[in-house]
C-alpha cells in the first residue's frame, strides 16, 4: 500500500517537473513557434553615437541619393514651416524615420511574445508585438503601433497608425508625417555590429519610398540608459534665439 502511494507521488512528481521544463522552454525561447535559428541575438545595448555612423543632420541620413521625393502638400508644409513651432522644443519625443538615427544609445530586449526598443534619446520605448497583432481605431499615438515577426535570421517591423506630426519625418527639414505614414524596418546582426534597413511611406507627403541603412556598435559593458529627463521649460529656452519666420 505505501510502495504504491510513493509510485503515486513520484509519478505526479515527475509530470509536475517535465510541465515545468516545458513552460521555462517556452519562457527562454526568444520567440513561440520560430527555430532558435532564424532569431538573431539583439539583446543588449547599442551605441548609435559618432564612433558608428555619421550624425544626423539635414543632409544625413537623408542624401542626395536617398532624399525623400515629397509632393506638392510636403513641399507647402515645408516651406511654411516655421522652426518655432517644432514640437521638439515641448518635450514631444521624436518618432521614426528620425528616432532610430538619434545619435545616442538603445537597448534590445528580446521576450516570447514581443521585443522592447528602448532608447535613450526622449526617454522613449517601443514595443514590438511579435504575435500578428492588427491595430485597431484606437490606437494611434506618437509611436504608432509596431508588429513583427522574425525571419532568415533578421527581425522585420511594421509600424503603422502614428500620429499627425509636424516634424514627423526628422528634426531637421520641416517635413511633417501623416496618420498614413509607415515605416519597415530590418534588424539584423553583422559580426559584433547591430546593422538595420528603415522604409518610410507616406502616400499624404511623399511621392516614393525613402530608405537609409545604418549601424550600432555594442555599447560599454554594463552601461545603463541614461534618463533624458526634457525639462519643457528648458526645452523651450533655445526659441528665443531663432529667428522667427513670422513677425
Amino acid at each position: 500500500m505505501l510502495e504504491t502511494i510513493s509510485r503515486a507521488r513520484a509519478g505526479r512528481a515527475l509530470r509536475l517537473i517535465a510541465c515545468a521544463a516545458v513552460l521555462w522552454g517556452l519562457a527562454a525561447a526568444p520567440a513561440g513557434a520560430q527555430s532558435e535559428g532564424e532569431i538573431p541575438h539583439l539583446v543588449g545595448v547599442w551605441d548609435g553615437g559618432p564612433g558608428a555612423r555619421p550624425v544626423n543632420g539635414p543632409n544625413m541620413p537623408w542624401t542626395p541619393d536617398n532624399f525623400p521625393v515629397l509632393n506638392e502638400r510636403a513641399l507647402a508644409f515645408q516651406q511654411v514651416f516655421d522652426e518655432a513651432i517644432a514640437p521638439k522644443y515641448d518635450c514631444v519625443p521624436s518618432t521614426p524615420p528620425a528616432l532610430p538615427y538619434d545619435p545616442y544609445m538603445m537597448e534590445f530586449v528580446q521576450w516570447p511574445d514581443r521585443v522592447l526598443i528602448r532608447y535613450e534619446k526622449d526617454d522613449q520605448v517601443r514595443t514590438v508585438w511579435l504575435d500578428g497583432r492588427e491595430p485597431t481605431a484606437q490606437d494611434y499615438s506618437v509611436q504608432g503601433v509596431s508588429v513583427g515577426r522574425y525571419e532568415d535570421g533578421a527581425l522585420h517591423v511594421v509600424t503603422t497608425h502614428y500620429a499627425f506630426d509636424v516634424t514627423g519625418f526628422d528634426d531637421y527639414n520641416g517635413i511633417p508625417s501623416s496618420q498614413l505614414k509607415k515605416v519597415t524596418e530590418k534588424y539584423w546582426r553583422e559580426g559584433d555590429d547591430l546593422k538595420m534597413t528603415l522604409t518610410v511611406e507616406d502616400p499624404l507627403f511623399l511621392r516614393e519610398p525613402a530608405s537609409y541603412t545604418t549601424r550600432w556598435v555594442p555599447g560599454p559593458e554594463g552601461y545603463k540608459l541614461r534618463a533624458y529627463d526634457c525639462d519643457p521649460e528648458e526645452a523651450r529656452h533655445p526659441v528665443k534665439f531663432l529667428i522667427p519666420k513670422y513677425k
